[in-house]
C-alpha cells in the first residue's frame, strides 16, 4: 500500500515543526539556499551555462547581502563568516562573468558590503 500525500497539509503541524527551529537555522537556511541559487545563475553548476543569467544572479547576491547585513550582529560571527566569505566569492564570480563589469562599490549586494576587489 502507497502512501499518497494529503490533500489537505496539516498547517497546525507545520507550524509546530517550525516553531521549533532557532532563528538562527532559519536565517543560515535562507542564506546558503540564496548562495546556491546565486551560483547557478552565475552558471557554476556542473551544468554551467545552461542556467546563467546574471540578471538573476545580482537579484539573488543582493538579497543575501541585504540578509546578512541585517542579520549579522544576530546570528554570531561563527555562523557570519563563511556567509559573508561565501557572498564575496560570489560577488568576485559575478564580476569575473560580466562582460562589462560594474565598477567597484556598485556590483550586485555592494551597497550593503561596501566595494568588493579580488
Amino acid at each position: 500500500m502507497s502512501e499518497t500525500p494529503p490533500e489537505n497539509p496539516d498547517f497546525d503541524e507545520m507550524t509546530r515543526d517550525i516553531a521549533e527551529v532557532p532563528a538562527v537555522e532559519v536565517i543560515v537556511t535562507v542564506a546558503v539556499n540564496l548562495m546556491s541559487a546565486a551560483a547557478v545563475k552565475l552558471g557554476l553548476s556542473e551544468e554551467g551555462e545552461k542556467y546563467k543569467d546574471l540578471d538573476e544572479a545580482r537579484k539573488l547576491i543582493t538579497a543575501l547581502a541585504g540578509l546578512l547585513d541585517a542579520s549579522t550582529t544576530e546570528i554570531s560571527s561563527f555562523h557570519a563568516a563563511p556567509l559573508r566569505d561565501g557572498l564575496k566569492s560570489l560577488q568576485l564570480a559575478f564580476r569575473e562573468a560580466s562582460l562589462v563589469p560594474d565598477d567597484p562599490g556598485h556590483g550586485p549586494g555592494e551597497k550593503y558590503t561596501g566595494p568588493v576587489y579580488g
